[in-house]
């Protein structure tokens, strides 16, 4: 596969994966947030296939599920009836993009039966309608804070490259300092001083701010060395003697040198603040319950009865691996092809 078949592969995924999570109500059987106390740490109910001789066409049904009595928290099938598993059913409202409110979801089951693709945690709230909703805080979490940090690096690296003398010495140093300090620990000193007790739309905002304003540094010097060559250049020179102002060239001749390095940057800055939403709802500083996030899901794994016996509660970490890859080789693809054509 060439480089750019495989970019081109690459971001459909990624969209795929952004837009499942920005469709969760959807697609998502259940409230993330309703709890089924008599089924904690239900396993992935299984889906069966009935061949019908009329229509030959393979029809799945799932079983309902009992608990077992020998053995506590197991659970067995009980397929004395069964339930088809229905597309476009009415089920718990929400609201989709944050403007239309629906209650039609994309696939679910009629009562008593469940339909529990991922399991359920130990509130017995099903861990996929979970996952979906999670998503939105996980990765829109590190989508924004990205924007942030490289609006705040490209201001700074432009004015810094572009003027030169001391607002280029204080910039730089400014820079130094943050580089010179391990993130993770100054997030989590930011993120000290800030207040616990706050709801889920502060929590995440704050979030955003806080991971979005550590990581300006490294793009705002790469952006910066962009601009000193650009600002030499002959049009640039050209279009200054023809009486263009400092905004102009920068707006029109100067920050189009830069796309290509936000790009990369982007794409690795991304997976990196991913992760630091998931380490800080993890140990409880960012989005907590019961708004999920991929983060304050994985933090039930503390335990180590949970990481033993429920298996199906590491899924939002062995989610992150995909997303990672995905972001790595596409920062590594577009590196390339920039390397290339300089």
């Amino acid at each position: 596969m060439s480089s750019s078949k495989k970019t081109v592969v690459l971001l459909a995924g990624l969209c795929a994966l952004h837009l499942a999570v920005l469709l969760a109500g959807f697609l998502s059987p259940y409230d993330p947030v309703r709890q089924n106390r008599d089924i904690p740490f239900a396993p992935p109910t299984p889906i069966h296939f009935a061949a019908s001789r009329s229509i030959r066409v393979s029809s799945p049904f799932v079983c309902a599920i009992d608990e077992n009595r020998n053995e506590p928290d197991q659970y067995v099938e009980n397929c004395r009836r069964t339930y088809p598993v229905q597309l476009l059913v009415r089920g718990a409202p929400y609201t989709l993009l944050g403007i239309v409110r629906s209650n039609l979801h994309l696939f679910g089951v009629s009562a008593p039966a469940r339909l529990f693709l991922m399991g359920t945690d130990a509130y017995g709230r099903d861990v996929f309608s979970r996952f979906l909703f999670g998503g939105e805080v996980t990765l829109f979490a590190g989508l924004l804070a990205t924007a942030l940090t490289l609006i705040l690096g490209a201001i700074l690296g432009i004015l810094s490259g572009y003027y030169g003398g001391w607002v280029d010495a204080v910039v730089m140093r400014g820079a130094e300092l943050f580089l010179a300090l391990p993130w993770l620990y100054l997030l989590f000193a930011l993120r000290a001083f800030l207040p616990l007790s706050l709801n889920a739309v502060q929590a995440f905002l704050l979030l955003i701010a806080v991971i979005g304003i550590v990581g300006w540094a490294r793009p705002a010097r790469m952006i910066r060395g962009v601009v000193l060559s650009s600002r030499e250049r002959h049009y640039v020179l050209a279009a200054r003697l023809f009486g263009g102002s400092d905004g102009y060239l920068m707006r029109r001749h100067i920050m189009p040198d830069t796309y290509s390095i936000v790009m990369t940057q982007a794409a690795l800055l991304i997976p990196q603040y991913v992760l630091a939403e998931v380490v800080l709802s993890f140990l409880g500083l960012g989005v907590g319950e019961p708004t999920p996030s991929w983060g304050n899901m994985l933090s039930t794994l503390q335990q180590y009865s949970v990481l033993a016996s429920y298996w199906w509660m590491v899924i939002p970490g062995l989610a992150l691996v995909p997303v990672f890859l995905g972001y790595i080789i596409l920062a590594s693809d577009l590196s390339l092809r920039e390397t290339g054509r300089t």
